[in-house]
């Protein structure tokens, strides 16, 4: 017979201890997951590009033909396969975590969505679509922070679903500081929870996993021009508000087109083959507006310039990608779009640093996009390693919210998570007679 000691020393572990360290190990072991995932998906995501440009060097018009046959095929297999895995994935997290406690989530944080996006975000890669795969990146790493927990039976609760979205940004763009803002400002704002040791620890660790694997390294480069003063200010004004107003025009379209009931979704072959011709063509002329736009931004950064078009260009081509109805995120090539904003209006302060510009047309367009001013200024001065331009950075953001809003009211994933809400369960017959009663489908 057990002794009482012993006896209390398994009811401890029982209720306490054994809880406790399975919950950790479910968040570590998620978030190394997460890590390790987006380390192969952006390598998978240089490749699929890389092959594209090979194409189009060998066969410059093809793009004409496989572009939009591409949106079309991988329309069709998101329909049929993974509906919720369309767009961009950051809205699915915001509805899952919104409808967890009801037990709501309705596959939107399933492995198999979640698998399902990762190589239709490459195959939109792969036909020239104008996307990125950080949105992506958030859903699958929401997706395996839940499958551990589910694994070990560890409750799933909004905490979880946070922690795995935050995981994935800060893998993702490799700024684990940006993805424990992102937690703050963006996911958790769609779930009344305070911040917990759970969001942190992911973060960190997912964000520790692709920089010991790839190592200590800086998307564009480390950027030391600053715009300093007082004579930054009225920069930040003037770039905030063009910035604000693009970014927040696109959410404006975005939301009507995208909302349920939109003519595009009573036609959605038409639509996709319609987005990919426009893809195609915008392409094929510009030769720039192709995948992700991290290398174009790049030069803009650097204080190389690209042609004056290339602003509205990558727009457009951002646009029609993003309503095509294949998967695919709009996180870097905002950024892109933002970049050539900057370098266009560069040209009305020559006197000053083209590449500071750049970066305050960035951080302006993407706020206007996504509305998340903190998170925006992290994630610029993560990824070039730019501390002197904080005041100015966080100036135009500021600006950029404001004027977005004035075009825009409602905010972007958040309106788009509408129409990712997971139906409600249907109620059970309370009495026999009504059964005989009821239509066939009804409720």
């Amino acid at each position: 017979m057990a002794s009482p000691t012993r006896a209390a020393l398994h009811a401890a572990w029982r209720e306490h201890i054994g809880p406790v360290w399975k919950s950790r190990l479910a968040a570590g072991g998620g978030a190394v997951g997460v890590g390790l995932f987006a380390w192969f998906f952006a390598n998978a995501a240089d490749e699929a590009q890389h092959l594209f440009a090979g194409m189009t060097q060998a066969w410059p018009y093809a793009p004409l033909i496989v572009t939009p046959a591409g949106f079309v095929l991988l329309a069709w297999l998101t329909r049929r396969y993974a509906p919720l895995a369309r767009g961009s994935g950051i809205p699915q997290i915001i509805a899952a975590a919104r409808h967890v406690d009801n037990g709501r989530t309705g596959g939107l944080v399933s492995i198999r969505t979640g698998a399902f996006k990762t190589f239709a975000t490459l195959g939109a890669l792969l036909v020239g679509g104008s996307v990125g795969r950080e949105g992506p990146t958030v859903q699958l790493g929401a997706s395996i922070m839940v499958a551990t927990h589910r694994l070990l039976r560890v409750p799933v609760n909004g905490a979880v679903i946070i922690a795995g979205g935050a995981a994935g940004v800060a893998a993702a763009f490799n700024t684990p500081i940006a993805g424990v803002a992102f937690a703050l400002e963006e996911l958790a704002s769609a779930y009344e929870q305070r911040m917990t040791l759970l969001v942190m620890a992911a973060v960190v660790i997912a964000g520790l996993v692709p920089l010991s694997l790839a190592g200590d390294y800086v998307y564009f480069g480390v950027v030391r021009e600053v715009v300093s003063g007082v004579k930054a200010l009225p920069i930040a004004l003037v770039v905030g508000v063009v910035g604000g107003v693009a970014g927040g025009l696109f959410s404006r379209i975005s939301l009507r087109l995208l909302a349920a009931g939109s003519p595009l979704g009573r036609r959605p072959m038409l639509t996709a083959l319609v987005c990919g011709l426009v893809v195609a063509a915008i392409g094929v002329l510009t030769g720039l507006t192709w995948g992700t736009g991290y290398e174009a931004a790049r030069t803009l950064v650097e204080g190389e310039s690209q042609p004056f078009w290339f602003a509205p260009a990558k727009f457009v081509s951002t646009l029609a990608s993003s309503l095509s109805g294949a998967p695919g995120g709009v996180f870097a090539p905002s950024l892109s779009v933002g970049a050539g904003l900057g370098g266009l209006m560069s040209n009305l302060f020559p006197d000053d640093s083209r590449s500071a510009i750049v970066l305050l047309g960035m951080i302006a367009y993407f706020v206007g996009v996504v509305r998340a001013p903190l998170t925006a200024v992290v994630i610029i001065s993560e990824m070039t390693a730019n501390r002197g331009m904080i005041l100015p950075l966080f100036a135009a953001a500021v600006v950029a919210d404001v004027a977005a809003r004035l075009v825009c009211k409602q905010r972007l994933y958040h309106g788009l998570a509408q129409t990712f809400t997971p139906p409600r369960p249907e109620p059970e017959p309370t009495a026999k007679k009504d059964a005989p009663d009821a239509a066939p489908g009804a409720g």
